[in-house]
């Protein structure tokens, strides 16, 4: 006996087909709506953030400055309106970094493995200025950096203002080799402290310092940024590092003795006359795990103030300038960020978080905090990161008022002084200053 009627695999072969012919001939084309339903994604921060917006990819950096956000993928630079989160423009570029603040800001982009770099303008990304030799840049909020070696023990290091078009100065560096380039190689300096779900690079470019350290060929050559000189040039013995902190050159030496590592930290000034301070016993964490001592790492802290465990095992903060104790931390007390104005430590039994503010030389503020919480300081905003449930909250380095907070786990990936970008997967987000709170 015959079946009733068509099977339910007919049908949908049928209805298949249907949509096919009514796409193609442009009578209606279901496909792209469908397409945007199926991909779209939950919301970052529905309750705080102002846009969201899909992205390129997963981002290198992502800076705010001005009205416009500057995203650096691994081999794309984008701009985004930071308004309502749209498109501005596009650069095929390999790295990208921003330069001055404001309405001065500039973004440089280059090649990896390609001398030379272009200045661009944040708003529409036309080229302002065009350099063919450098061959690395260092950005700052008041200055651009850039170094030229045309040949391996000949270079000259420049500084530009943000929208210069002649250098303020140019001193030659020899020595250095090619072992700098793109955009910011690793200085000898002071290297903030990390966070879980904030980029170490959120508050944007800092200011450039008094004094900067170039490496190479075995010896640190220390240029005098507001001369434009070379102050000095220092070599380390296997068992030193070299670190350039504020207005000081620090020496720190690591012995291996009796199992264990013993430091001492001098401090110079840019003349290299005596040392202005001297301290045994600091560690700055210079050294890898185990027993060589090996100094391998940069010491961590603001440019002016330096994170160290003293011989008792607590965590202090110092002075670069003088070497004088800014805070001496209790037994299990924890420093989870810290810059030239305050740090924010974690109490010893992990419930409360505090600022501590350098100028007044007193907790500023406290509020609690969960098990699992780390913090983050931007010049904008101090970022605390909570765990189950996931939040983020940012609250006003002086006062710890909560300038705006969201139920999230995304990443947040810039600091600005209106309101923070996050990113999740390829999708971001605005959050203003200000915004309703997830609650």
């Amino acid at each position: 006996m015959a079946a009733g009627g068509p099977s339910p695999k007919s049908i949908a072969f049928v209805g298949v087909v249907t949509l096919i012919v009514l796409a193609t001939t442009g009578v209606w084309n279901p496909f792209p709506r469908l397409w945007t339903w199926i991909t779209q994604t939950d919301p970052i921060a529905a309750d705080a953030a102002s846009w969201q917006t899909a992205i390129g990819g997963s981002p290198q950096t992502v800076t705010i400055t001005g009205g416009t956000v500057v995203i650096e993928y691994r081999t794309s630079i984008e701009a985004y309106g930071l308004t309502g989160g749209v498109p501005l423009w596009k650069s095929d570029a390999d790295w990208a970094g921003v330069v001055g603040t404001g309405p001065d800001a500039v973004v440089v982009t280059g090649r990896m493995l390609t001398a030379g770099y272009e200045v661009l303008d944040p708003a529409t990304g036309q080229v302002r200025r065009k350099d063919p030799a450098a061959k690395a840049v260092w950005t700052y909020s008041d200055a651009l950096l850039d170094l030229r070696c045309p040949r391996s023990n000949e270079c000259e290091l420049r500084a530009w203002d943000p929208r210069g078009t002649e250098p303020r100065w140019q001193v030659a560096a020899p020595g250095i080799g090619f072992v700098l380039d793109a955009s910011n190689p690793d200085l000898p300096d002071t290297q903030p402290l990390g966070a879980a779900g904030v980029d170490r690079r959120a508050g944007g470019p800092g200011v450039l310092p008094h004094l900067i350290g170039l490496p190479g060929d075995g010896k640190v050559q220390i240029i005098d940024t507001a001369q434009g000189r070379v102050a000095q040039t220092r070599t380390a013995d296997h068992n030193q590092r070299i670190a350039v902190a504020g207005s000081r050159v620090l020496t720190v030496t690591g012995e291996s003795r009796d199992g264990t590592c013993y430091y001492d930290v001098i401090a110079h000034a840019s003349d290299a006359g005596r040392p202005v301070w001297q301290r045994e016993g600091l560690n700055l964490r210079t050294a890898g795990d185990g027993n060589a001592c090996e100094q391998d790492r940069d010491p961590a802290g603001g440019s002016n103030v330096l994170l160290g465990v003293g011989p008792t095992g607590r965590e202090e903060l110092i002075s670069a300038h003088d070497g004088r104790d800014l805070w001496r931390g209790d037994k299990g007390q924890r420093v989870f960020a810290v810059d030239n104005s305050y740090a924010l430590i974690r109490s010893a039994d992990g419930k409360t978080l505090s600022s501590w503010s350098f100028s007044r030389g007193e907790v500023a503020w406290r509020r609690a905090a969960g098990p699992e919480a780390s913090a983050a300081l931007t010049p904008y905003a101090a970022i605390v990161v909570e765990q189950k449930p996931a939040r983020i909250v940012a609250l006003s380095p002086r006062t710890g008022k909560v300038l705006t907070e969201a139920r999230t786990d995304a990443k947040v990936f810039a600091a600005g002084p209106e309101g923070l970008i996050l990113v999740s997967g390829r999708d971001m987000a605005y959050l203003p200053y200000g915004s309703s709170p997830a609650r």
